[in-house]
């Protein structure tokens, strides 16, 4: 079976979709855990691998990349809705 996500470093809590994921998919992660998909996610964009709470850090290549505006649920889409990038070049 062709893999659907990809998981970039293993301490990212996020993982890129490799194909359009339809809520109610269940998927197996490359470590052979399952994940739920609660939302629709287009190819390309980020799914939560764990329940993620408001504020806290949203992690993609093993580094912090901004933190959650709300909670965020496993399984869910992870864009610009609920994440809050902040501007680290000040």
């Amino acid at each position: 079976m062709a893999a659907q996500v990809i998981i970039i470093h293993s301490r990212d809590n996020v993982a890129i979709a490799l194909r359009d994921l339809k809520k109610g998919e269940e998927l197996v992660l490359p470590d052979g855990r399952p994940l739920y998909i609660s939302t629709d996610i287009t190819y390309s964009h980020k799914v939560s691998l764990e329940d993620i709470p408001a504020g806290g850090a949203i992690i993609k290549y093993g580094e912090i990349i901004g933190e959650a505006k709300g909670p965020i649920r496993k399984g869910e889409w992870v864009h610009t809705h609920n994440l809050d990038i902040e501007d680290k070049k000040r």
